[in-house]
């Protein structure tokens, strides 16, 4: 199945507001992009790519063999996947730095076509600072689709638009939910939606910090959330009050104020019920603001990423620090990973036995092989005996 070019252009006229006449960026466009942003734009994302590829080649797995006994080697082979799809949001801002996080560790990886769709403007361009970023990260072709007719086209395959084995990148809700009816045939990395983060504190924390940390959070999205837990309810009044303080000069306000409505600041009596909650809530980010961080570190068991102390907001692994900003939200970090060099690879197990290997197998082989009822099985081992 194949869906149409008129399809595709029918749903971003409608959705995205600009008329198509081309889907592929061009080569030209690229080149122009590269003009048209600031130097030290540029600079600031080749460093971002640096931080966030270095890191990302300490997650490489390499093939590896061991003689587990005498005539017995097993192994594991790896295979990057061929081609992936790397969706990177637009709309209501333009997001470089995803496109930094979802081409680099496939590339790192060792992927060998990575092909990025993302939602054009209406003047049918997509904003420089996103195809820089594209550029810098290494994607093989960028083209102007987003929200569910991108992911459809990326599943299904287009004229132009190839047909990928595994989509990854967050989106909003539709998106989102586009992904994850679509892993029967195209795999995807996890349901990553709008953006949350908690953050734990006690009176260590400064709550300047801990307020800007949460109006970053919340302008994200109108259904992004941000919530603070804590133990000082000095510090909870005093957050509350600079957010109120600050708001009203946030060039995002209205967005803040959506997201807002389903934040909150929590006061509980002791940082176990802190960590209670927290698990429950297994939240895309968690910030650790307190006085012994590592205790409450040690009992964390679900969590995107984890930011501890003062000085590491998660705006810091949201841009530049290395690690990835493509997180499980909406409590699936409970059984996700945030994406990784694993999400772009395949693991082949190998086995290599000799018949004096198999031989001290065997009647574990058959006597197994016979409880199940499989009789060729056990045959298959004695036959060679």
């Amino acid at each position: 199945m194949k869906i149409s070019f008129d399809a595709l252009r029918e749903y971003t006229r409608k959705f995205d507001h600009a008329e198509l006449t081309e889907i592929a960026v061009t080569p030209e466009e690229m080149t122009n992009a590269l003009h048209a942003i600031d130097q030290r734009l540029f600079e600031h994302l080749q460093r971002a790519a640096a931080n966030i590829r270095e890191f990302h080649e300490k997650q490489k797995t390499s093939d590896w063999y061991t003689e587990i006994s005498d005539g017995i080697t097993l192994g594991q082979k790896i295979t990057p996947l061929k081609r992936i799809g790397a969706y990177v949001p637009g709309g209501r801002a333009a997001y470089p730095s995803t496109a930094l996080m979802t081409i680099i560790p496939a590339k790192v990886a060792g992927v060998s076509e990575v092909f990025v769709c993302t939602p054009p403007q209406p003047d049918t361009g997509i904003h420089p600072a996103t195809l820089a970023a594209c550029h810098v990260a290494g994607a093989d072709q960028v083209f102007k689709a987003g929200g569910v007719q991108a992911i459809a086209a990326m599943v299904y395959g287009t004229k132009t638009i190839p047909r990928v084995d595994k989509i990854v990148g967050p989106g909003n809700a539709y998106v989102t939910t586009a992904k994850t009816i679509v892993r029967e045939e195209c795999e995807i990395d996890f349901p990553a939606g709008p953006s949350e983060v908690l953050i734990i504190a006690d009176e260590t924390a400064r709550p300047e910090n801990v307020a800007w940390d949460m109006l970053a959070q919340c302008e994200h999205d109108p259904s992004a959330i941000a919530i603070l837990a804590t133990t000082s309810p000095r510090l909870a009044a005093k957050v509350e009050e600079v957010i109120n303080r600050e708001l009203k000069d946030c060039e995002r306000r209205e967005i803040i104020i959506e997201s807002l409505k389903h934040s909150a600041i929590l006061k509980a009596t002791t940082l176990d019920e802190c960590i209670r909650f927290s698990n429950r809530f297994a939240p895309e980010h968690l910030q650790i603001i307190t006085q012994r961080p590592e205790e409450i570190l040690e009992k964390t068991e679900h969590a995107g990423s984890i930011f501890i102390g003062n000085n590491t907001p998660t705006t810091a692994g949201d841009y530049a620090s290395g690690t990835n900003h493509v997180l499980p939200t909406a409590g699936h970090a409970r059984v996700y990973s945030g994406l990784n060099t694993d999400h772009f690879i395949k693991k082949t197990t190998i086995q290599i036995i000799n018949k004096k290997g198999l031989a001290t197998l065997k009647e574990t082989i058959t006597t197994l092989a016979e409880a199940e009822g499989l009789y060729a099985h056990a045959k298959a081992i004695r036959a060679r005996f």
